[in-house]
């Protein structure tokens, strides 16, 4: 059976819009307004796009299951502290979008280093798991990331839009 022409026109471009609009996202970034910083608060479980030294917006987020402390080596569970950029893009990550953290920086790979650590690496602010293995409500209420940064899915399209590649973000404790 065949469908008629106009569904599958319409279903064929409904499918190529949702295609063009997670690969498209870094392109959009212009009709946004773009940080030209990004700060995090660990305590506050906040996150600040700024832009002139002023915060246009602000995100509630979830840290690693450890919060308390800067990230010291692979495992710990911890997000890390100071200053990295935003160095990747991953619109195909196990959570919902993922920005990719410099994260170790060579001071980090040194202090590691000097105590026989593994730094650790892949930190990331994603969004939701793909595939959620608590429920909703879990998500936004606790810190339950391996030491990522986590924000709900709408909150993290906003900012893939409006942070571009190589922003730097500090993350303060």
């Amino acid at each position: 059976m065949t469908l008629p022409r106009p569904f599958t026109s319409l279903t064929y471009l409904a499918a190529l819009m949702a295609g063009l609009c997670l690969t498209a996202l870094p392109a959009l970034a212009n009709d946004f307004p773009l940080a030209d910083r990004v700060v995090v608060e660990k305590e506050n479980r906040k996150l600040h796009l700024m832009k002139h030294g002023e915060a246009f917006r602000t995100f509630e987020i979830a840290l690693g299951v450890e919060p308390v402390g800067d990230k010291e080596r692979e495992g710990d569970q911890k997000t890390p502290e100071g200053l990295y950029s935003l160095d990747d893009r991953n619109p195909n990550s196990d959570f919902f979008l993922a920005i990719h953290i410099s994260y170790p920086s060579s001071t980090d790979r040194a202090d590691a280093s000097s105590n026989g650590y593994d730094p650790g690496g892949a930190i990331m602010i994603h969004g939701q798991p793909n595939v959620r293995t608590y429920s909703a409500a879990y998500y936004r209420t606790q810190d339950w990331t391996n030491g990522c940064i986590a924000l709900s899915n709408s909150d993290m399209i906003d900012m893939w839009l409006m942070t571009p590649n190589n922003v730097l973000i500090e993350i303060l404790p």
